[in-house]
């Protein structure tokens, strides 16, 4: 019997026993090819020898040391090497452990800037239904997952959620994708009104919905609509870029795509590729100024934050994605898997959407594909296709609830950047063994 208290009490996972690059391994020798990066995650595989070495090599300078004391070289060259890539006007990194931490401090710093600029009564976020940010209070809190938030919505602070842009669901019959994407965009517009345009503190959502949703890509032109509304209100706009950023959408951030700039961004997961734990805030030079300039202290802070092991392996990690050049194959092998999940499954009776961008894909489930119908829940479906999967020696990331958090199956995929052009077909060909199998 295991002390581990782990995911579920009641299952009985098989051990790890080692990677070998887009494989892992288990004590009997099974191979899986880890076609989710776990969730998105291990974006360079399990077995990178440079991000090895780097973690090494820090480790016999100094493995820890508090950021109340000192600062580290990683942890400052990584810092300039994030903000070197990022949207212009995006200047300060704050690093954390994970994405609910990113998210955490991201709100935490929302709400200080307001304070130190004399703008109190800034205390409400908007955030969109059916999206994720993070398991901790304020970050589920801000997430539009009904079914992850109930048990614990009596200890939330207070949001509200307007519309996804989820187009395969949401556009009307003769209405064009941009118009569609106005029209959700502008839901932000109303939400800001009802609340009282001056107690708006921020917009919170992810360029491409994740776990939650399934891949899903925003239309043309919403986002620059959405940064229209929050600077005709003053409004923060902060993105949840914890599991589509590092790369995972054919970009290093993935709203380079949108053509937007945040004032706040987080990150996580692929910025360590699971060698280490570590997440990252970055603001813009404006908010961090209205700090430094008032009380000079950020009232937040973990133990762990800027920890010089885990910021050398996230730098060999962020060294590799941009110089190294795999955001750029990242976007090639994505184009490969979605043309070979299209002409596999594209006519598949009980596919109704193949969605994404880069190496970030979703596939939508029904069960009548001309109404759009979804399987009964019930049926456990997403969990069934993930023990399939499984036997056959794959790893994705199937979830419910995609619709409403109720109703509604999607598969999430998200291979490792290094994956070769062979392995598209054993993607395909695996997922399509589970769908038999299952359906």
């Amino acid at each position: 019997m295991s002390h581990v208290f782990g995911r579920s009490c009641k299952a009985t996972l098989p051990m790890v026993s080692h990677g070998d690059g887009v494989y892992l391994i288990d004590d009997s020798g099974k191979r899986y090819f880890d076609g989710s990066g776990g969730a998105a995650v291990s974006c360079l595989g399990h077995s990178d020898p440079d991000v090895t070495a780097a973690i090494k090599a820090q480790l016999d300078q100094v493995a820890f040391a508090h950021t109340g004391f000192f600062t580290s070289q990683p942890a400052e060259a990584l810092a300039d090497k994030l903000v070197e890539h990022a949207p212009e006007g995006i200047e300060h990194v704050y690093l954390v452990s994970g994405g609910s931490e990113a998210m955490e401090a991201a709100l935490k710093l929302a709400r200080q800037y307001y304070l130190e600029i004399g703008q109190p009564g800034r205390v409400n976020i908007i955030a969109r239904r059916q999206s994720y940010h993070g398991n901790t209070l304020g970050a589920l809190a801000t997430g539009g997952n009904m079914w992850r938030r109930e048990p614990f919505a009596p200890l939330m602070i207070n949001t509200t959620h307007i519309s996804p842009c989820y187009e395969y669901r949401g556009r009307d019959e003769g209405e064009s994708a941009f118009d569609y994407g106005q029209r959700v965009a502008n839901e932000l517009e109303d939400e800001i009104q009802r609340l009282g345009p001056d107690t708006v503190m921020a917009f919170v959502a992810e360029p491409v919905v994740g776990a939650t949703a399934g891949a899903v890509p925003p239309v043309e032109g919403y986002f620059k609509r959405v940064r229209e509304i929050c600077d005709a209100h003053g409004v923060l706009l902060i993105l949840d870029e914890v599991m589509c950023g590092m790369g995972r959408t054919g970009s290093l951030f993935a709203c380079e795509q949108e053509g937007v700039r945040p004032d706040i961004l987080a990150i996580a997961k692929g910025l360590g590729a699971g060698y280490q734990p570590i997440g990252a805030m970055l603001c813009s030079d404006t908010i961090f100024a209205a700090i430094r300039d008032g009380s000079g202290f950020f009232q937040h802070g973990h133990t762990y934050m800027a920890h010089p092991t885990a910021s050398a392996a996230a730098l060999a990690v962020v060294t590799k994605l941009t110089d190294g050049g795999l955001v750029a194959q990242c976007a090639e092998r994505g184009a490969e898997l979605k043309a070979a999940l299209e002409a596999r499954f594209g006519q598949h009776p009980h596919v109704g959407d193949i969605r994404g961008r880069g190496l970030f894909l979703g596939i939508e489930l029904v069960e009548d594909r001309a109404m759009k119908a979804p399987f009964d829940p019930k049926l456990g479906l997403n969990k069934k296709l993930k023990a399939a999967a499984f036997e056959a020696g794959l790893i994705c990331y199937p979830m419910g609830g995609t619709i409403d958090g109720q109703t509604g199956d999607h598969i999430l995929l998200a291979p490792p950047f290094i994956m070769g052009p062979e392995h598209v077909d054993e993607i395909v060909d695996k997922l399509d063994t589970a769908l038999k199998a299952v359906l």
